[in-house]
């Protein structure tokens, strides 16, 4: 099913689409993958390989900026192609691809540690992979955020699509920026602007950026005002993220000097199986108890619980003890898990003793859950733009004005850490 792979130029055009290689043994996969990316017009599929040792040798014909890799393959298997893609071409943006197995989940995640920016998990037969919509987004939308993210780190222009007027217009990907309108179309918070508070991101300041409207009209965005947060002391921290997320939330915990006095509930975007192990990785990395959340689990200070993919995580109050609640109630926000309904369980409980903070993501999950715990005085935190993989979920907060500070991954965990530790008995 080569025939959908695109011609491509010598000549490499750096505002073009995306130059995308999709490696699978299967070739009805193959064929299915293949077809999903090129339908979109960001996207260019230049070519395929059945095995690692193929796909390395695509690698040095062609510049390849992402690669769909699966984990096994005959020959050389993923993983160890992995390594041997990263060192030919360092800025290379890897997405695994594996079934729904506890084996391949353990994988993927232990990708994410040797250069692999992100996974899919992909349906275990070929009609499931033909018919699944859900996995035909992820990957579509996953491979896209990496390889903008790969282009705006190296100073190079997003892909272009041809106006009305036949003239050609770039076009960030739909899934980047946060969904608040300005004069330009969109509101970024990298840098601030007329600063009251020397340290950017900060209360008291309000941030913004020119991003350029899609017509590259050089308009100033408005800036996004930042809120007070609570001066008393959380007594739980929340916290939601998806694209990006496990090397986000890894970056995280690294911010913490000692072992938190609060328990931790995340729901990270991710689907079954993966939750359990995502849950394994945070306690390897940190040293503190890790769970993955199960109905009627006791809550407690110092542990982290982890919303079970498939089912959304809330806490309870049951005979004066704080326990897990999984429901199976509809997605919200096309997700189940979703944020908002952990924010707003938690909101009911603690008030303004919330501390919740919003990590890298697509979408807005989150939004409602924090307009409602905010109201309610609770404090909340989100990554920056310039450190997230997709500013779509900090975004929204951002924009919405909910948040107390703006921070790159490098600083939120640290920011965290000293809130959990700091105000009012």
């Amino acid at each position: 099913m080569n025939s959908v792979v695109k011609n491509t130029s010598t000549n490499i055009d750096d505002s073009g689409p995306f130059r995308v290689m999709v490696v699978d043994d299967s070739a009805i996969i193959r064929g299915f993958l293949c077809r999903y990316l090129s339908e979109d017009p960001h996207i260019d599929v230049v070519t395929t390989a059945n095995n690692g040792i193929v796909a390395l040798r695509q690698l040095g014909q062609h510049d390849i900026e992402a690669v769909v890799l699966d984990i096994e393959m005959p020959e050389m298997d993923g993983m160890t192609a992995l390594p041997k893609m990263i060192d030919m071409k360092p800025d290379l943006q890897v997405v695994m691809a594996s079934t729904l197995t506890r084996k391949n989940a353990e994988v993927s995640l232990r990708a994410l540690q040797r250069g692999a920016v992100d996974y899919v998990p992909k349906p275990e037969t070929a009609r499931s992979v033909n018919a699944n919509i859900d996995f035909r987004r992820e990957l579509v939308e996953k491979v896209k955020a990496w390889a903008s993210r790969r282009r705006t780190k190296l100073g190079l222009g997003q892909p272009k699509t041809a106006t009305a007027s036949g003239a050609a217009a770039t076009q960030q990907p739909t899934f980047a920026r946060p969904s608040r309108p300005s004069a330009n179309g969109f509101v970024s918070a990298r840098r601030p602007v007329a600063a009251v508070s020397s340290m950017p991101g900060r209360a008291g300041t309000t941030v913004s950026t020119a991003l350029g409207s899609i017509n590259s009209a050089k308009s100033e965005a408005a800036p996004i005002a930042l809120r007070k947060g609570s001066l008393r002391k959380p007594k739980i921290l929340l916290i939601g993220s998806s694209t990006g997320g496990p090397q986000a939330l890894m970056r995280f915990f690294e911010g913490f000097k000692h072992p938190p006095t609060v328990p931790i509930l995340i729901t990270q975007h991710m689907p079954a199986t993966f939750t359990a192990i995502l849950a394994d990785h945070l306690k390897q990395a940190t040293g503190w108890p890790a769970f993955e959340g199960k109905d009627g689990m006791e809550i407690k200070a110092g542990q982290i619980y982890v919303a079970p993919g498939g089912r959304h995580m809330e806490i309870a109050s049951v005979d004066n003890r704080l326990v897990v609640k999984l429901t199976d109630n509809p997605p919200e926000n096309f997700c189940r898990p979703a944020v908002d309904p952990l924010l707003r369980s938690a909101g009911t409980i603690f008030g303004e003793r919330v501390l919740a903070v919003i990590l890298t993501g697509m979408g807005h999950d989150g939004l409602k859950g924090a307009r409602e715990i905010t109201k309610n005085g609770a404090t909340l935190l989100a990554q920056d733009e310039e450190s997230s993989v997709v500013w779509g979920m900090p975004g929204a907060v951002a924009g919405a004005g909910l948040c107390t500070e703006i921070l790159p991954i490098s600083e939120i965990g640290a920011a965290a850490a000293k809130r959990l530790q700091g105000g009012m008995a």
